[in-house]
């Protein structure tokens, strides 16, 4: 009897193994099957497309667009789309800022100044001498996944959303670098970022 129960209780246990065994497995088919497929490669078209999307998505023209004063308030001026901070733009010396009111941003959105200094933002039309005409698509990927300009320079500062821009895969930044190198150029030598003022 005693021998009877004990092969009773071998079996039910290795019932309730193998139920586990095949639940695993199952889950890792299911999560297998989550896995997104690799993107099809795109032509140059496709891609130069895909950049226009997500740097629409991305809200890029919200910085990198000098805004201008329109009929309804403030709007981005397309005429100088992507350019970055205008060279001419003289700025007043930022406010003296407080716990309240940790940074604070130009009246065309396109410079910021807080703990961390004064930044512009860049241009990003393919400018030879002042935009990203220069840049080749490998060292844009390597700024945008390290923070560092031209991928190896000074960090770049806030309020640019690198760290989240780095999430996107390699394919979603050559497209945006495609898109970027396809506008049209436009000659505007942004300022240079400038350093915190030492206390007094």
């Amino acid at each position: 009897m005693a021998i009877h129960n004990s092969k009773r209780g071998l079996l039910v246990v290795g019932l309730l193994a193998g139920v586990l065994m095949t639940g695993i497995g199952c889950q890792q088919t299911t999560v297998a099957d989550k896995v997104p497929a690799a993107p099809a490669p795109m032509d140059h078209t496709a891609m130069v497309k895909r950049g226009e999307y997500l740097v629409t998505i991305g809200s890029c023209n919200d910085c990198h667009t000098p805004y201008k004063m329109g009929p309804q308030g403030p709007e981005p001026d397309m005429s100088r789309m992507l350019s970055g901070h205008p060279e001419g733009a003289k700025l007043p010396a930022p406010p003296k800022l407080s716990q309240d009111w940790a940074f604070v941003g130009s009246g065309d959105n396109t410079a910021w100044a807080g703990p961390w200094g004064i930044s512009y933002t860049a241009n990003l039309t393919p400018d030879q001498n002042t935009g990203l005409g220069i840049w080749d698509e490998a060292m844009f990927i390597k700024a945008l996944r390290d923070g560092r300009h031209m991928g190896d320079g000074r960090p770049i500062q806030p309020p640019m959303p690198w760290p989240w821009i780095a999430k996107m895969t390699d394919e979603d930044l050559k497209s945006v670098f495609a898109y970027l190198k396809s506008i049209p150029p436009i000659q505007n030598h942004v300022p240079d970022y400038q350093e915190p003022m030492a206390a007094k």
